[in-house]
């Protein structure tokens, strides 16, 4: 495609890279058919090849309104574009820069600068999110069924075993999962465990950046990075193998904390190191395959046994990963039922499914009818957003997979031999 940029936008780090992925877009229109927006509201200024023309035009000095701005804000994110373009256009890049430059020109109005930072702040600070949610939790039976089904009943993390291994692993506790679903980073803790493997917890460390960052404030997103790398960075001098994630959201961003920090001189190298070392715990597992499935009983007395898997956008497209856990789950022992459209976003990404709720209802439903169509005895995903999106829809427990292998492995472990590198 060919661009001419506007003189105020020339010779600048956004501005090239801008100009760079959109030279590398021949708009052949592939994306249309796996853009989730695109599916439900059949405009194609709602899909990626018209957000990529909107965002050329304003590039090239065209003065964007808050419509430009709907059709920017109505993308989930979700990247599944980029997994079908045959042309790698990078397109995750291009819309935070034109996210980011339409934000400052057309700016918000009060209520919704008000909700964007009540989201950023609440959400993204554990005190004041677990605050609130345990106030929820606690008149949660008197609530309407509506807004009941918005706040998860409490749920006990069960045991985190001590630190006794020679090998030790890293996890990121996150803002909302501790609070929501505490039992999914204890359930990782305890499968490591069991492979000889020791998880620890940086209390330094918070909130990934991905709140703030997809919401358009860039400068928060960036200092929580740096603040989590100051944190990670003597676990990792101090031998600690990889720093692990449970949610996929927060993976997929912390992986790029080294692209998202090029052009800081202080911590350029030092975010690359820690987008290095950092592995989704699919990832981690199906490095330890072997030793994993010699604690698997055979056959396994499972129950349940009958799942629906939903991949997230942030876990198969964000970080092109897919496979490791069906392969794992199948490996434990259960059944994966046949899920159609496997490729497309749940509707949850991040904060959309509170700011575009008419889209992101319509995106579960969708995505609801397909994961219970096989008629599972369970649902089960890679992050927290999904898994708290989908279950607001269904009766059908939603549940991190790491929990399911957790139920499913023998008591008892004993050492792994191999070794996860994080190159």
């Amino acid at each position: 495609m060919q661009t001419t940029l506007a003189e105020s936008f020339r010779n600048t780090p956004e501005g090239e890279e801008a100009e760079r992925i959109l030279r590398s877009c021949v708009h052949c229109g592939f994306c249309l058919a796996t853009c989730p927006t695109y599916q439900i509201l059949g405009n194609e200024l709602d899909s990626p090849r018209g957000r990529i023309y909107l965002m050329k035009q304003v590039l090239e000095g065209a003065t964007p309104t808050a419509k430009t701005q709907l059709h920017l804000d109505r993308c989930l994110t979700c990247r599944n574009c980029e997994t079908t373009c045959p042309s790698g256009v990078e397109y995750g890049k291009l819309l935070d820069i034109g996210r980011h430059i339409v934000e400052e020109k057309v700016g918000r109005s009060v209520g919704e600068t008000a909700t964007r930072t009540a989201l950023k702040i609440g959400l993204g600070t554990q005190l004041l999110f677990n605050s609130a949610l345990n106030l929820g939790q606690g008149v949660r039976s008197l609530m309407p069924g509506f807004l009941k089904a918005r706040i998860p009943a409490a749920e006990a993390a069960g045991i985190w075993p001590a630190a006794r291994h020679a090998r030790r692993m890293l996890v990121l506790q996150g803002c909302v999962q501790p609070g929501l679903k505490p039992n999914i980073n204890a359930a990782t803790a305890r499968v490591l465990d069991r492979l000889g493997i020791s998880l620890v917890t940086a209390s330094e460390a918070g909130c990934c950046g991905a709140l703030a960052h997809h919401l358009n404030d860039t400068d928060a997103g960036l200092d929580a990075a740096r603040r989590n790398i100051d944190a990670w960075l003597p676990q990792l001098d101090a031998g600690v193998e990889a720093i692990v994630m449970t949610a996929s959201g927060c993976g997929v961003m912390v992986k790029d904390y080294g692209w998202l920090l090029r052009n800081d001189d202080a911590y350029a190298e030092k975010a690359a190191r820690v987008s290095a070392a950092t592995k989704d715990i699919s990832e981690i597992l199906v490095c330890e395959a072997a030793a994993l499935k010699s604690l698997t009983p055979n056959p396994s007395p499972l129950t349940p046994k009958r799942i629906a898997y939903h991949p997230p956008c942030t876990l198969q497209h964000g970080q092109k990963l897919t496979g490791g856990v069906e392969a794992l789950l199948t490996d434990a022992g259960f059944e994966l039922t046949p899920v159609a459209e496997k490729h497309l976003c749940c509707g949850s990404a991040g904060t959309y499914s509170i700011l575009q709720p008419e889209i992101a209802n319509q995106l579960k439903m969708r995505k609801l009818g397909y994961l219970q169509a096989g008629a599972p005895e369970v649902i089960v995903t890679a992050n927290i957003g999904c898994l708290t999106h989908l279950q607001s829809g269904t009766g059908i427990p939603v549940r991190h997979w790491v929990e399911i292998l957790d139920d499913a492995l023998e008591k008892t472990g004993a050492d792994s031999n191999s070794k996860c590198n994080s190159d």
